[in-house]
């Protein structure tokens, strides 16, 4: 069976709402990345089959088809095409998935993946502000509606009964990992530099808050209800940021003269009830798990998307990931509440993340999953080479 393997992955640094990316036309962050992997791979972008591009607030300075006007803002040739894909927040998950398939399906030699999002120049909710995004029978389907992501993490924390305390200290604990990652330069060789229009460099995420401790964010007021738990400090951060990632085949690879850094191994997406709507992963991680046949404990690394501190908690509580040696190997840089999500780039994101980290601690197996809006969810598994 063909294979399809990830040649590079690059990144932006994750910037804040109104913050270093800001100002950055999100056409811009795009070609920034899709050059880098020019740069860093020499491949002639005239050859490129597609690009596929996650963004989820397509309207204003995302709309029109991201994908396709990034690849001409990149100064790329006419005939390299561009497609947008819109899977919420799992968009350029979606994205990557779409792109190996062809890959592997033979219908692509040379594929780009990714995505961005601009949440300070596009705010959240954007595209739902004329019409009816639920029409009348999925109005009528659900006593709690509309849906609510806040909402649906409270339900997670009380059905898994997680208090406040836990999510605050799990939050805690991805601010102290993600600082230890950018002390110790982990994302120093996969986040490209990004000119600010007032001449400064923008190179560290942003989002950063050193020295988050439980007791500083139990001052926080809960954000979705008067008693909840959930509020600012244990939800993921609105952000700016793109990434992209250069597929092709082993045998192109080669011919290119690259190496590839991980294998693709399989994608599995699942449904789940769209009022609790964030537990898309564990079902999702069930199945890849199944098709793959590989084993929870033989992943060395798991990238779970902290859309809230209650998704990757109940994610390792029925994926059996509560143990020391596990809860090492979950988010182990730290993640969304520490540095940001920047909706259709971060799935790119936390690939890049996650196979950096791999190579660079040789990990044999990555999994990475997130939940989307809607109840829907992702879950991919690739493999060191």
């Amino acid at each position: 069976m063909p294979e399809a393997v990830i040649v590079e992955a690059v990144r932006t640094p994750i910037g804040k709402r109104n913050g270093a990316l800001s100002e950055i036309h999100p056409q811009d962050l795009s070609a920034l990345v899709l050059n880098a992997l020019v740069e860093r791979t020499g491949v002639d972008p005239a050859t490129v089959d597609d690009v596929v591009w996650g963004c989820v607030s397509q309207v204003g300075d995302q709309s029109s088809n991201i994908g396709r006007y990034s690849a001409l803002a990149a100064g790329w040739p006419e005939t390299v095409p561009g497609i947008t894909v819109n899977r919420a927040c799992g968009s350029s998950q979606a994205a990557i998935a779409q792109a190996a398939h062809g890959v592997i399906a033979g219908q692509y030699d040379l594929v780009v993946a990714g995505g961005v999002e601009s949440m300070s120049r596009v705010p959240l909710g954007a595209a739902r502000t004329t019409g009816q995004p639920y029409g009348p029978k999925v109005a009528e389907r659900y006593d709690n509606f509309p849906f609510n992501q806040g909402t649906g993490a409270e339900l997670i924390a009380q059905k898994w009964g997680l208090s406040r305390n836990d999510l605050d200290s799990f939050s805690s604990r991805s601010h102290a990992r993600a600082a230890a990652a950018i002390d110790a330069g982990a994302f120093n060789g996969q986040i490209v530099p990004v000119a600010r229009p007032d001449g400064g460099v923008f190179d560290t995420d942003e989002g950063l808050r050193r020295g988050t401790t439980p007791e500083t964010l139990a001052k926080l007021k809960p954000s979705f209800k008067e008693d909840g738990v959930i509020h600012a400090g244990n939800a993921s951060q609105i952000s700016d940021g793109a990434a992209a990632l250069l597929i092709t085949t082993p045998e192109k690879a080669r011919d290119l003269g690259l190496k590839p850094i991980a294998r693709y191994r399989a994608t599995a997406v699942s449904g789940a009830d769209p009022i609790m709507m964030l537990t898309g992963p564990i079902p999702a991680t069930e199945k890849l798990l199944a098709r793959t046949g590989i084993a929870i404990g033989d992943i060395g690394a798991f990238e779970v998307n902290e859309a809230f501190a209650p998704v990757p908690m109940a994610w390792a509580t029925e994926l059996g990931v509560n143990t020391d040696a596990l809860q090492e190997r979950l988010n182990p840089l730290g993640g969304a509440i520490a540095v940001g999500h920047p909706l259709g780039a971060s799935g790119a994101i936390l690939m890049t993340r996650l196979v950096h980290h791999m190579r660079a601690n040789g990990i044999q197996y990555g999994l990475q999953t997130m939940c989307e809006g809607g109840g829907t969810s992702q879950a991919t598994l690739v493999e060191l080479i």
